[in-house]
C-alpha cells in the first residue's frame, strides 16, 4: 500500500502512433481487372478438377494469390504482386511451392508462364524437377 505522500507509479495507458507513419506502409492490392484474369484461369482449372481452393493474402509490400490442389496442402502456385520499388526483377512473380518460376513487369507475362505450367500438368521441368522430385 502506498502512503499519501508517495507518488503512484506511472503506467502508460496507450502507445501513441502517428497516422502519417501508418499510412506510409506500402499496401498492395490486386485490381479488379487483375483479379478477373486470375479468377478466369482458376475457374477453368476448377472445372477440370485440377484445383480446389485459392487464397488472397496481403503482406507488407506484396499481395499474393495462392492456388491449392487440396485445401489442407501448401499452395501449388502463388502469384505475387510487389510494390513498385520493392522488386528488382519485375512487379509480379510466379512461385511453384516457394520456387520462383517467372517474374515480369505485367501480370499477363506471369500468367503466360502459369498457363505453360498447366499444360505440363503442373509438373516442373528441368532443374526444378530435380529439386522437387526427392
Amino acid at each position: 500500500m502506498h502512503s499519501l505522500r508517495e507518488p503512484q507509479p506511472r503506467i502508460p495507458m496507450a502507445t501513441v502512433t502517428r497516422l502519417s507513419d501508418h499510412r506510409r506502409q506500402r499496401r498492395v492490392f490486386f485490381s479488379r481487372a487483375e483479379l478477373d484474369q486470375l479468377l478466369q484461369i482458376y475457374s477453368h482449372q476448377v472445372m477440370r478438377g485440377a484445383w480446389r481452393d485459392y487464397a488472397i493474402d496481403q503482406r507488407d509490400g506484396a499481395a499474393t494469390f495462392s492456388i491449392f490442389r487440396h485445401s489442407l496442402e501448401s499452395p501449388l502456385f502463388t502469384v505475387v504482386k510487389y510494390a513498385q520499388s520493392e522488386s528488382r526483377h519485375g512487379a509480379y512473380a510466379l512461385l511453384h511451392r516457394r520456387v520462383r518460376l517467372a517474374t515480369g513487369s505485367t501480370l499477363r507475362a506471369v500468367l503466360t508462364e502459369l498457363e505453360r505450367e498447366m499444360r505440363r500438368g503442373g509438373r516442373p521441368i528441368g532443374a526444378l524437377a530435380l529439386l522437387t522430385s526427392s
